[in-house]
């Protein structure tokens, strides 16, 4: 349910987030958590994520690298 991150991958690089196949899903679990979309309902994800970019773009990107970060930590110590 990836479809809008393409239009991310400025803000990706900003936070320091590399998009791969394997990390891809948990990624966007986390861009549903902090705009408070149900997982899966990419359209509403979207406009979420449209919105608080225009809000505060800085705020978002901070928010998705520190949210990030802290998830794919948790994976990859489970997955070891």
């Amino acid at each position: 349910m990836t479809c809008y991150f393409r239009h991310l991958k400025e803000i990706f690089k900003k936070a320091g987030i590399q998009v791969t196949s394997e990390n891809k899903r948990e990624i966007d679990k986390v861009i549903h958590h902090i705009v408070g979309v149900k997982y899966k309902d990419c359209p509403a994800a979207w406009r979420e994520v449209k919105k608080r970019l225009a809000e505060d773009e800085e705020a978002f990107v901070s928010k998705l690298n520190k949210n990030v970060s802290e998830v794919l930590k948790a994976t990859s110590r489970t997955a070891s």
